[in-house]
């Protein structure tokens, strides 16, 4: 298949496809000798959109593109101790993540508890991220 089709198969732009390139993460594949029927453009085949593929749900489940790239080698090597590794450090950065947006979620609703009982003065939401109205208000 042409790049076109790997990028559409994929569910990726053309640019996204180089840019793996680019980075070492998916093979480009020589132009075929002379110009014949296939006009010297690349063809590839199943195992990179296979890869394509894998980079791309990777890439869902937040890992890096530097342990996307460590994950292939592994893959390569059968090293499922590392890959379990990379796996639960990227556990625990998600669940970090999870408690900010948690402990954020929670003040924000408070905040918006706040306006809603709160008739008179500067609104709470507002003066939470407006350091002057907050300064304002003391």
């Amino acid at each position: 298949m042409t790049i076109g089709a790997l990028a559409r198969a994929g569910g990726v732009g053309v640019e996204t496809v180089r840019y793996y390139q680019r980075r070492g993460l998916l093979d480009e594949p020589a132009r075929p000798a002379g110009s014949g029927l296939t006009g010297g453009v690349r063809r590839y085949d199943g195992d990179v959109l296979r890869r394509l593929r894998f980079i791309r749900a990777a890439q869902v489940a937040g890992f890096t593109l530097e342990e996307i790239r460590e994950l292939l080698a592994l893959d390569a090597a059968d090293d499922r101790v590392r890959a379990r590794a990379i796996a639960q450090a990227r556990i625990a950065v998600l669940d970090e993540k999870i408690a900010e947006l948690s402990a954020a979620r929670a003040a924000l609703s408070r905040l918006a508890q706040d306006c809603a009982h709160q008739a008179e003065g500067p609104c709470p939401i507002l003066s939470a991220f407006d350091p002057e109205i907050r300064a304002a208000g003391s």
